[in-house]
């Protein structure tokens, strides 16, 4: 058995069991994948693979357990690399990150661009996504970290550490009714179409919550993942936006009138997440405090030996987290 027949076997079940594509994402031959893997199933004795000719039709009980081991031995391999990277050149390596258009686009960018000047051997990648496919990414070990509001909780090989807590602003037009309104109640806005997220995105649930609580049921005319989608759609006088804070420039939106909704709407926490047992090298470390001051080296350390999600939350209960 060799890593290299492991990391075939992991990389074809991510790639939708397309050999030829994961070849080319390998640099390799389709026809050397296919060899390597039927060396491995008669060495094993099992298929991990069922077939239909030459093309792979799906994973077997067998090979999920096997691919699943696999995965979690090329991660310690990944972490042995680490751990060498760290003491031979500690301000060189990758960094990738999952995170949703709300954080790449508003929250990451001051703190992105200062991490670069900071450290400008470390690759940076980042990845966009639902906050499910986020999740996903952080726990299977394609990203190092997630950084999102929703769905994080979902898997249970996941560090959730709190960021910071936000809230929402309500976005109309300046010839909108509710442009002059002095106090916002939810009831105003439940009058109007609404433009807001897809629900599971930009703690979409907490505004749901607030509508149910005081028994209403708004009008979702439109729905999008991204706040400049909905932004444009306000502007086209489709309904009354709902998005968060920090979407709203006051600059480029000076067209929009946007108005505090903090009272209407329990506030929602940010989190970064990573998968249990990750290890985390020096400029790692810098990055999360980076983007939350109060997460220092030691606190996320400590966030990483707490064996479940309450002791973690319980470790956080005390810990003002900023609010934006």
């Amino acid at each position: 058995m060799k890593l290299q027949q492991l990391r075939y076997i992991w990389e074809v079940a991510h790639h939708d069991l397309n050999v030829s594509a994961t070849a080319q994402s390998l640099y390799t031959s389709q026809p050397g994948i296919s060899k390597q893997i039927r060396l491995l199933e008669d060495e094993l004795g099992v298929e991990i693979f069922s077939r239909s000719g030459k093309h792979l039709t799906r994973v077997t009980p067998a090979g999920e357990t096997i691919i699943k081991v696999a995965g979690e031995i090329l991660r310690k391999v990944d972490g042995i690399k680490q751990i060498a990277q760290e003491f031979s050149n500690q301000r060189k390596g990758d960094l990738s990150i999952a995170t949703t258009h709300t954080q790449a686009r508003y929250a990451l960018p001051s703190i992105i661009r200062s991490f670069i000047q900071e450290y400008p051997e470390v690759s940076l990648h980042m990845h966009q996504g639902t906050p499910m496919q986020i999740a996903e990414m952080a726990a299977d070990g394609t990203v190092d970290f997630a950084i999102a509001t929703e769905a994080l909780e979902h898997f249970s090989d996941l560090i959730m550490i709190p960021c910071y807590r936000w809230n929402r602003c309500v976005v109309v037009p300046k010839n909108h009714p509710l442009a002059e309104k002095k106090k916002l109640e939810i009831e105003d806005v439940a009058a109007f179409p609404i433009v807001t997220y897809v629900f599971g995105f930009t703690g979409r649930s907490k505004l749901d919550e607030a509508f149910s609580e005081k028994g209403l049921t708004p009008k979702v005319v439109f729905t999008a993942a991204d706040a400049d989608v909905i932004k444009t759609y306000v502007r086209l006088g489709l309904g009354v936006g709902i998005i968060a804070r920090m979407a709203y420039d006051p600059v480029a939106d000076s067209d929009l009138v946007a108005l505090d909704a903090s009272k209407l709407f329990r506030p929602s926490t940010t989190k970064i997440g990573f998968r249990r047992g990750t290890f985390i090298r020096g400029y790692m470390y810098e990055f999360i405090q980076r983007f939350a001051p109060h997460l220092t080296r030691e606190l996320v350390d400590q966030a990483s030996q707490k064996a479940s999600k309450a002791e973690i939350e319980e470790l956080f209960e005390n810990i003002s987290l900023p609010t934006y």
